[in-house]
């Protein structure tokens, strides 16, 4: 029956009300906005609709792992692995080890030795990344090829993993050092195998994106050639604070791995230029101290991405675990690398293969035309209503109105960000919303009709029509979840707003109209149904 206990008529119009306060700061200029969260404490600041890229401008990016460095690196680790087999089994070998595009070959001459070490080689592809995604496929294969020549391959299913991996965790260091930019609500995500997708609402400084994304920021500490040195210990790198290059160690003392800290500051007891002070973890520390007490007097190279950015004197042994990294730097380029080095380095080389800057003022149209496109549908369904249905079609569009406003603070509440498409799935289920009032509204004419009295045929609508309105509402709602698990970017964006509304929809349509009608039916007392 027709029936609403007072309790549920509060909890309806509270719950109402929260979702028009939470939407409400939305609404503010921005102005306003800064102005009301100075007067509040910091846990009551107002959350907001976050706009999309294609809203409020900002940079986009399509980044691609760098397939050759990926091969590089896995070729690199695998000749480590052999050499440490050799050394461990005290095997010797005619020759070095041979570092080929896709694996590495040896020769072992001894047959009984060979014997030896080749289920060792085998057992590499467990540590090497195991059987990949259990289609049985291994990462290495390890041939016999005859003569005393081993051949260990990288499979492409070895490589096809390891780019997914790097993928995997380039986009958590994407994220980091986006955030460190103090961006909001980044849009960081996967594209095919190899590619990754980064949108930065609000950013309109693409340069700036690009060179925290562009640089892998894999440092290293390594101590400078000295004259005599065996030139199979060193490699020439290029430096970036003078002209030409500087025959460093291939030993790496110190990884960047083990720092814990980094924050741009400026040398105080020197020049006053921009410098990036570090800090290690206490096994970085170690390592740091022992190194800097050993080598008093000589240069220690400061290596990122393979290029000396600095190389000073170590004077006095260095044992607090923290140092700092000094390169003529601007302002921005040390607050730059102390953002990446703060976030860690990439797992391998990323390259930009798509950008592009959407500037404010295409944003704005595209909000203006949202607004222009909701307001006309909007519009067009309120005075439809109204012309068929009457007094119900008041209680309908007051229903829209609330369901528009249910929707906003899920998008709020959620932290989704709004996009175009997300515009047009709102105008979408303004349709949708009212498309349930109809069901509702036509069963209660059909059994007005049969001869029911008016509030057995009210009751009857509603209880007739609903089992129609939820199929039609959850074939809906399973659309649109296959939209965002399978779909990316405005598709996704159009997907939740989709399913936000359909939920909204079965609340406002049925819910509210139902109690609306039932107070107008208990003081008015009809004689006759308004439709």
């Amino acid at each position: 029956m027709l029936r609403f206990a007072t309790w549920k008529i509060v909890a309806i119009l509270a719950l109402t009300l929260a979702a028009v306060l939470t939407v409400a700061p939305s609404m503010l200029a921005p102005s306003n906005l800064r102005a009301v969260s100075l007067r509040l404490p910091s846990w009551a600041q107002p959350r907001t609709i976050v706009l999309g890229l294609d809203l409020q401008g900002g940079s986009y990016v399509m980044l691609e792992v760098d397939k050759a460095s990926v091969s590089h690196t896995q070729v690199m680790n695998l000749r480590d692995d052999v050499r440490r087999i050799l050394r461990e089994e005290k095997v010797a070998i005619a020759g070095g080890i041979g570092a080929q595009s896709r694996g590495v070959q040896l020769r072992v001459p001894d047959a009984a030795e060979r014997a030896k070490i080749l289920p060792k080689l085998r057992a590499l592809t467990q540590a090497f990344g195991s059987r990949l995604a259990g289609g049985g496929s291994a990462s290495l294969e390890v041939n016999d090829a005859g003569d005393g020549l081993v051949q260990v391959t990288v499979t492409d299913a070895g490589l096809t993993d390891k780019v997914r991996r790097a993928v995997d965790q380039s986009i958590e260091v994407i994220r980091r050092r986006v955030d460190a930019l103090g961006t909001r609500e980044p849009s960081i995500q996967r594209e095919g195998d190899d590619r990754i997708i980064v949108q930065v609402p609000g950013l309109q400084d693409p340069e700036q994106l690009k060179t925290i994304l562009g640089q892998t920021a894999k440092l290293e500490f390594r101590l400078v050639g000295e004259p005599g040195q065996n030139p199979a210990e060193l490699e020439e790198l290029e430096q970036t604070e003078q002209q030409g290059k500087i025959a460093v160690e291939k030993q790496v003392m110190v990884q960047g791995e083990d720092l814990t800290d980094a924050q741009p500051g400026f040398d105080q007891q020197r020049s006053g230029e921009p410098v990036v002070n570090f800090r290690f973890n206490i096994r970085g520390a170690q390592k740091f101290g022992e190194v800097t007490s050993k080598n008093v007097g000589r240069l220690f190279a400061i290596v990122l991405d393979n290029k000396v950015i600095s190389a000073p004197r170590i004077l006095t042994p260095i044992t607090g675990g923290s140092g700092q990294i000094s390169g003529h730097f601007t302002v921005e380029q040390a607050n730059n690398l102390s953002i990446l080095l703060r976030a860690g380095a990439l797992p391998a080389k990323l390259n930009i293969v798509e950008e592009r800057t959407v500037g404010p003022g295409l944003g704005q149209d595209s909000i203006d035309a949202g607004k222009r496109a909701a307001y006309v549908g909007a519009g067009l369904v309120i005075v439809y209503m109204l012309i068929t249905y009457g007094m119900f079609g008041v209680f309908a569009n007051l229903a829209l109105f609330v369901h528009i406003a249910f929707i906003f603070a899920g998008l709020v509440l959620l932290g989704s960000t709004l996009t175009l498409p997300g515009i047009a799935g709102i105008v979408f289920t303004i349709g949708m919303a009212v498309d349930s009032n109809v069901l509702i509204y036509e069963r209660i004419r059909e059994e007005q009709h049969s001869g029911r009295s008016i509030l057995a045929a009210l009751d009857a609508g509603f209880n007739r029509a609903f089992a129609t309105i939820v199929d039609s509402n959850v074939t809906m709602f399973v659309a649109a979840a296959i939209l965002y698990f399978l779909g990316s970017g405005p598709v996704r964006g159009f997907a939740v707003s989709l399913a936000l509304g359909i939920l909204t929809s079965i609340v406002t349509a049925v819910t509210m109209t139902r109690m609306m009608i039932a107070v107008w039916y208990h003081y008015a007392r009809p004689t006759h149904l308004p439709i």
